[in-house]
């Protein structure tokens, strides 16, 4: 069950920074355009996924900043966006590799950013969500890439491509 784990934790960060390189290719003025975007613009959305991605990470370790808006804009600007989001995903690939399976197994306990509720579930199961959440956020990036550079803009990302070229199983 770890390798499980510890193959989406490299995909999560190949995607990322294939994805954090096209957004690069772009004029700078998208970066900030308004889009209608849920998250309103590329800055706004790959902002929100890091502000996820620190939220988890203080629920999994007890450790690092947990921002308290879901919309938070950690960095306005590209450069130091795609360091932080570079040490994110060093971060996760890291804290994911040492655990083991009986770690996997268990459960973790947290509070919601929006509600005081708390909540209790699988370990495997937040996992789950912290990757879909990304996929499924940086689509949403990835679909703003297009519409300003041009379907040959958007980076493939799919998980079997990364698998093939990766060698992970």
């Amino acid at each position: 069950m770890q390798s499980h784990w510890t193959m989406f934790a490299a995909y999560n960060a190949w995607a990322n920074e294939r994805l954090y390189a096209a957004v690069l290719a772009l004029p700078a003025s998208t970066f900030r355009a308004e889009t209608g975007a849920f998250f309103g613009s590329i800055c706004g959305t790959l902002n929100h996924l890091l502000v996820t991605d620190r939220i988890w990470m203080k629920r999994f370790t007890g450790q690092g900043e947990a921002p308290d808006r879901l919309d938070a804009i950690l960095h306005d600007d590209f450069a130091s966006l795609s360091e932080a989001r570079a040490a994110e995903d060093r971060r996760i690939c890291d804290w994911i590799a040492g655990l083991s399976d009986a770690d996997i197994a268990g459960v973790v306990r947290y509070r919601r950013v929006t509600t005081p509720d708390v909540i209790e579930q699988p370990l495997a199961q937040a996992l789950a969500h912290l990757f879909n959440h990304q996929t499924h956020h940086r689509g949403q990036a990835h679909a703003l890439v297009t519409r300003f550079g041009g379907a040959e803009a958007g980076p493939v990302l799919d998980l079997l491509a990364f698998q093939r070229l990766s060698g992970a199983r």
